[in-house]
């Protein structure tokens, strides 16, 4: 079995999951309250008060601390001359070979969030699918598209 692939995301990728996490958290929080209140209004018993906010304690635990941590350590890509590789994932690490002769076209995307942070994502388009590469610094991420680009326009003319 080949390597781990070397590059790794930027560590600001990891405060940015870590943001959305805690908007699902608010978000979550929200829900719940207002299934505390009709659960008020109609006379809950106090268990279920216990289990709502242990809810939201687990929740916040997962998807602010946890979740984003492992994301971020697993979260691998190379570029080579011939082929892009990826490793992601949280439970199930998933190792993905994309052969430059395949690639359409590549796309950096920076939303609102992401621009706070100077980071951006690329997309990478074959036929079949898509590819993204998550928190990358926007200046990386402007290279690295055009890296990818120029190699994947020479892979064409060699076919």
């Amino acid at each position: 079995m080949r390597a781990q692939p070397v590059n790794r995301i930027s560590e600001k990728g990891l405060k940015v999951w870590r943001l959305y996490g805690i908007m699902q958290t608010g978000l979550l929080l929200l829900v719940l309250l207002g299934g505390g209140v009709l659960a008020y209004i109609f006379e809950a018993p106090r268990w279920f008060y216990i289990v709502a906010a242990a809810v939201v304690i687990v929740f916040a635990y997962f998807f602010i601390y946890l979740f984003p941590k492992v994301r971020w350590l697993r979260w691998r890509y190379e570029v080579r001359e011939s082929e892009i590789e990826l490793q992601h994932g949280i439970f199930i690490v998933k190792r993905t070979l994309i052969p430059m002769v395949r690639v359409q076209h590549v796309d950096t995307a920076q939303g609102p969030i992401l621009r706070r942070y100077n980071l951006g994502e690329i997309t990478i388009s074959t036929a079949a699918t898509n590819h993204t590469i998550p928190a990358l610094v926007m200046e990386e991420a402007d290279e690295l598209r055009s890296r990818i680009s120029v190699l994947a326009r020479v892979a064409e003319d060699d076919v």
